[in-house]
Parts: structure tokens; sequence; C-alpha cells
């Protein structure tokens, strides 16, 4: 496949041989003339169809370019066709008003195109008037200053003859400016800038060259030729069309530009040695003095403005490490040494706060929404604090708030950030809901002077809260009993894990009103050697905490399988089995694997698993709800068990494929009574039958509430009524005559247990 040549590159390759073929020409014949101006116009053109092609944002200041270059070339065409009407060329003449002229056009132009959309560069700015005065002095000793004392020739030649170096002085301070902002380093604009030099290199060779009558164009008049080729090129190049936007970094200087410096500040001892050895008598020792005094000063002002921006850097590095770089505020780092000055100056108070609900939203939304909504809380926390305090974001989605003395209204306080935090944040084009939990403590008692403990005080009164259901707790003794006893706890789990210590029980869920049983829930049981009976409502949230939970929760799974398995093969296994799932559980990624192991080893099929699931535990989204689909796209039935007490329960229909719902108790134990007890569960069964969903009515304990919730329309139950959770002991029978009559003198429901226990 053939590649295609850019234009730009196109151009500048030819436009480059050119200029160097230029030298083959005999030297100032008619056809080097024509060739000579030939190349200007044609870097003219190239330009114009740049800027009509490319149409940079700053058109204004390309054109301005194009018309200096145009005036530069008008005057080569000037000269050219002057001496060859006149033999000679008169000096000075218009060609020179017209080079003349020139200068100013390409000067404006490339200040606007160099200035840079950054912070004012007073450190660039200085360089290239070290550069610009290291020019100046070479023109003022060798062309300015004897032109100026050569009182033999008319004023007018003298001025035009001084008006070119002064021209070039003033150009270079616009190429040094523009190469000394390192936003400028296009391709365009570096292709702007080695024109530039090479003009004013060729243009101090010849100036130098005429005042000994030495010069004789060749490769000089080449470099002016690639000059125009290299301006043509940088508006042909597609970088022209947009100034970088970058943000300046002030005061970097590398080895390059600190060379460059270097020689250019050397100019001045430079040129004193050079007319010492060629003509003692004619050292310019005023101009070379007031020269060096000069660059004397400017190198001072540029070390003197390093120095402040040191220092300005540090303090800056200073304040980014002890404040959050997303919200703002004060870092650990900061809050930790804050609390250590407040403790040893007095008893401060801490509040520590963690969001509750944080992880579902970066789970749901991503990373990008959970830190706008980090910075908005972050604000709302902010503007809370009384003056004097001090708010920090401590990591992670966890504030803390330091105030200056224990007698400060902590409590008061956590009232309003907990309420400030809970209003609705927009965010990614959502509103998001999140809470708080604060723990509070002061620095009294065995905390005082010991800012780790207290800290560590509120950590354990933050947790307290948020077992609580987020809200806010102060600390107090019994709380780090009650942390160490969750730490035990902990630790005995992890033992029970390997000691066997667990078991499962099953329930039963029926069929009204024949009262055939239809599927078991799997209940975990503990008894520990010395604890005895611990209750599910005690372990269950620590292995949430602790992450025991998630192989827990798969022998769990295993076993409950394993156990249907067996029924299976003695012929008496109910339809389906249930099994309690947790929020880690959903987390895991790995889940739904575990799953699809679990029912190959068993041999199980998986419409005959149930997956029960809380609304808490897939509110947020994200991998929990990623693994329930997982689940149902494998085949096994979702149900959502407390249905009804959670965060969202019908939008939770909506996007989760659920076959099940399991009515929470607290809207059976009243359907009994007359008015509005039985309005939410008449709702639910609607719900349920509209969306072609089976209703599950979970806590039955009496016969009048199982013939009350046939009668709203439900065909599901599961309560003590019906059978308590137990072992695996299964009876013959799995069905039961359910007695509805009003007649009844009981009115009860009585049903063959699915364990033949009571």
């Amino acid at each position: 496949m053939r590649t295609r040549v850019p234009l730009w590159a196109g151009w500048l390759v030819a436009a480059v041989i050119a200029a160097l073929c230029f030298p083959l020409l005999p030297d100032d014949s008619l056809q080097a003339k024509i060739y000579v101006n030939t190349v200007g116009l044609s870097a003219v053109t190239a330009m114009i169809v740049g800027i009509a092609r490319n149409r940079p944002e700053h058109r204004g200041a390309w054109l301005l370019f194009a018309v200096g270059v145009l005036t530069f070339v008008s005057g080569d065409i000037t000269y050219d066709v002057t001496e060859l009407r006149l033999g000679e060329y008169p000096y000075p003449y218009w060609a020179d008003l017209l080079y003349l002229s020139a200068y100013p056009l390409l000067w404006a132009s490339l200040y606007r195109l160099g200035r840079g959309h950054g912070e004012r560069d007073r450190g660039g700015i200085i360089d290239a008037a070290v550069i610009s005065t290291g020019i100046g002095l070479i023109f003022w000793v060798t062309v300015v200053g004897p032109t100026l004392a050569d009182a033999g020739s008319p004023l007018l030649d003298r001025f035009v003859t001084i008006g070119y170096p002064l021209a070039d002085v003033l150009l270079t301070t616009a190429v040094a400016r523009m190469l000394t902002r390192p936003e400028n380093r296009t391709p365009s604009l570096r292709l702007m800038s080695l024109g530039a030099i090479l003009m004013l290199s060729c243009d101090l060779i010849y100036t130098t060259m005429s005042s000994t009558t030495e010069y004789t164009g060749g490769f000089v008049d080449s470099g002016f030729l690639m000059a125009y080729a290299c301006w043509g090129a940088a508006a042909l190049h597609p970088s022209m069309r947009q100034r970088p936007d970058t943000s300046f970094t002030a005061g970097q200087i590398g080895r390059g530009r600190l060379a460059l410096l270097m020689i250019f500040t050397l100019i001045a001892p430079g040129l004193l040695f050079l007319q010492g050895a060629t003509d003692p008598a004619a050292i310019a020792w005023k101009s070379l003095g007031i020269g060096a005094v000069v660059l004397f000063l400017l190198v001072v002002f540029r070390m003197w403005g390093l120095v402040q921006q040191v220092k300005t850097q540090a303090s800056r590095l200073g304040d980014l490490a002890m404040h959050d770089a997303l919200t703002g505020l004060a870092n650990r780092r900061a809050f930790e040494e804050e609390l250590s000055a407040a403790v040893a100056a007095g008893a401060p108070t801490v509040l520590l706060l963690d969001l509750n609900g944080f992880k579902a939203v970066n789970d749901r939304y991503g990373h990008a929404v959970g830190d706008q909504l980090l910075a908005v809380i972050a604000r709302r926390i902010a503007a809370e604090v009384p003056p004097g305090s001090i708010a920090a974001r401590m990591g992670g989605d966890e504030f803390a708030v330091l105030l200056p003395s224990v007698s400060a209204p902590a409590e008061d306080l956590a009232v309003q950030l907990r309420s400030a935090i809970h209003r609705p944040v927009h965010a990614g084009g959502q509103d998001l809901l999140v809470g708080a939990s604060i723990g509070i403590a002061g620095a009294t008692g065995a905390a005082a002077g010991d800012p780790v403990e207290t800290l560590r005080r509120a950590d354990v009164a933050m947790y307290a809260a948020k077992a609580d259901g987020g809200r806010h707790r102060a600390y107090a003794a019994d709380l780090d009993d009650a942390a160490g006893e969750e730490a035990r706890l902990g630790a005995d789990l992890r033992a029970a894990l390997d000691r066997g210590e667990f078991h499962l029980v099953y329930q039963p869920i029926v069929e009204l009103p024949e009262g055939r049983v239809t599927a078991v829930e799997s209940l975990l049981r503990w008894e520990h050697p010395e604890r005895g009976f611990v209750s599910p409502a005690a372990f269950i949230p620590v292995a949430e905490r602790n992450g025991t939970i998630v192989e827990l929760g798969e022998w769990v799974l295993r076993t409950a399988c394993r156990q249907y398995a067996e029924w299976w093969r003695q012929g008496v296994a109910p339809e389906r089995i249930g099994v309690n799932v947790s929020a880690r559980q959903l987390a895991d990624p790995a889940f739904p694997g575990v799953v699809a192991a679990v029912l190959a080893d068993t041999g199980i099929h998986p419409a005959r698993l149930v997956v029960e699931v809380t609304e808490t535990a897939v509110f947020g989204g994200g991998v929990a709800v990623r693994a329930v689909r997982e689940l149902s796209d494998m085949g096994v039935s979702i149900a959502l068990d407390d249905f009804g007490t959670g965060h969202s329960s019908l939008g939770l229909l909506q996007t989760l494929p659920v076959r099940v719902l399991k009515v929470d108790r607290s809207f059976v134990e009243n359907v009994t009574m007359a008015g509005r007890h039985a309005v939410i569960a008449t709702s639910l069964i609607q719900v349920a039958n509209g969306l072609g969903l089976v209703a599950v009515a979970e806590g039955v304990e009496t016969a009048e509430q199982a013939a009350e919730l046939y009668r709203l329309g439900y065909r599901r139950a599961q309560g003590y009524h019906f059978g308590r959770p137990a072992p695996a002991q299964m009876s013959s029978s799995s069905t039961a005559t359910v007695v509805t009559s009003p007649g009844d003198s009981d009115s009860a429901v009585r049903i063959a247990r699915f364990t033949g226990s009571t």
C-alpha cells in the first residue's frame, strides 16, 4: 500500500532542495533573481493555502505573518528590479523601506502566536531578554557602534544601516519568547521558530560580512530561502490549527536552555577577547561594559526568580501534602497532626464519619460519579463545622471533624451533619442518596493527651453507630467490650468452620389451601461447645464484616444441595430448595461460578435451586446485580427476601429477574386486623400477580393468618404455623389437609408437618 506524503512535508522537502540548489546558479544573474523571488512568492502562497486549509483559531496572527513575509519578498523584488533598471542599487532606497516595514509585522505575528495560554512566565521573559541582549551586543559592537561613529556618512544612511540590526534584535525578542514557552513546542511553531532563527542568523552573517565588504551571497542566501521553506511548511502543518491550551509550568530549565543561556551570557567577554586579539586599540569598552552589566543583572534577576519559585513550589507541595486532592479538605496526615496539637493543648472532640451506601453508588455508577458525590459531601461537611474546627477526608468515604473542645456541641453537630449528608446529591445525571454513621469521642480520661487513643475511640463509636443502622454514637466503655466480643466471635467463627460446628435446618414453604410442601428454605444454625446456641442475628453480621460469610455461604450452599440430592434419590424431595445469599457473597465476582460448580457436583438441576437475596444486597447494582442475572441465565430462580422493607422494592422488580417475592412478616402479623393493617399485604399480592410472580407470605404463626392470606389471594406461605425449622429428617407425608370453613370452630389450618416435628 502506497503511503501518501503529507502536503507540508512535500513542500518542505521541495523548498529546501530548491534553497540548497541556489548557489549553483550564476551569482547576481537574472536567473538567480527570478529563482529567489519565485521561492519567496511560493512560500507566501503556501502560507495562504495553509491558512485557508487548516483554518486556525488565531487566523489574524497567521495572516499578519504572511503579510510580513510578502512585504519582505516585495523588498527582494524591488531591490532586484532597481538593480536591473539602474545597473546598481542606490542605498538607501524603497526596498529598504519594505524590508524594515516587514520586521514589525513579523514581530507582532510571532508575539501573538507565541504568548501562549498559561500563566505569565517571568523566567521565560528574562531568558528571552538574555538572548536578545547578547544578539544586540554583537550587532552593536560590529555594526551599530561603528556606524554611529562614522560622521562621514549621511545621517539617513546611518539610520537605515543601524535599522536592520535593531530590527533583528526586535525580532529576536519574539523568537526567544516563543522558544522559552514549553507549550509552544508544536511542529508548526517549531518550524516557524526555525525559519526565524535561520533568517536572524543569515542577517547577522550578512551584516557582519557587509561591514567588512566580504559578503558574496551563496549559501547565506540559501539560508534565507530555507527560512521561507520553513514558514510555508509551518502554515501547511495541521498543528497550526489550534494553539496548545496547556497549563504552563514555570521555571523548568533543561540542559539545552541552560547551555544556551550560558553561551549568550559569555558573549560580552567573548567579544572582549576577540577585539583584544584583533585590534586592542579598537575595543568598545563602554558598549561591552554596559552589555556585561545588563547580562549580569538579568542573570541575578533570573536566579532570584528561581529562588522565589522554589519557595513557592515548596509551599505548594507542602499544601498538597496536607490536603486531599479530590475534596480540598485536610487529609489524614494533616488531621492527625492537628489532633496531636489539640490534644497537647486541651481536650478536643473528634467526630468520625463513614458514608452509608457509598459503595453501592460506586459499584452501580462508577468511580467518576462516586468522586463527584464525595466532593459534594465534603463541601456540605465543611459548611456545617463551626469556626476554628477542622474537617478532613481520612480516605475512601471516611471523613473526620476536629472540635477544639470537649464542651463543643458534638451531638448537635452530628445531627446537623447527618441531615446535610442525607440530602439528595445530583451527580452523573442521577439524584443519589447516602447516609452517614458518626462516632464521637473526646480526649478525656484514659484518652487525655493521647491522640491515637482518641481517634481509636471515635472509630469504635462509629462502627457501633453503623451497627445501629447508621446513626451517631458517643464513645462509652461498653463499646470496647462489644468490639472485643465481636473480635472473639469472629475468631470463633473461623474455628467453628474448621471444627464443623455449623449445621442446617429446613423450614417448609406450603401451598394454600391444600398444604402441600412445595419448597424448603435452608437456614444456618451454630451450636458452640461453650457458648451453646448462637443466634444467626448475632454471628451473621460479624461474618459479613470480617469476610467469613463468603466461605460460610459456600458451605451452606454445598450442604443444602447435597441434602436435596439425597432427598431426590429417596423420592421425598420437594419441588425446590432455597438458600439465603448475603450481600458480601453477591459482591464476589466468582460467586456465579461457585453456584455452577456446586450444581454440577451434586447433580441438581438449576431450576430446583432458589437463591434468596435481600433488597439491600442488590440495591446498589453493580457486581451484585450482574451476579443475580448470571444466576437467572443459568436457570436458578431468584427470590427477593423480606420484600417491602428495603430501599426501592418496585424499582428492583423492573431491573432484576425475580421469580419469587417473600413478603416480610411485618406485613403478615396484623393481616387479620380490620382496616389499614391488611392494605399492604393486599397490595403486594396484587403486584405479584400483576407481574406474574410467586408471592410467599413469611412469618405465618396462626390459622387465622393463613385463612386470611388465602382469602386475599396468597397461594404460598411459610411460618411456625406450618413447621418450625428442623433438621433434615423428612416424614413420608408431604401434604396436608386445610380446613378454611368459617364453621370450623378452631378456624385452623391443620397440616402434617414436613419434618414430623412440632
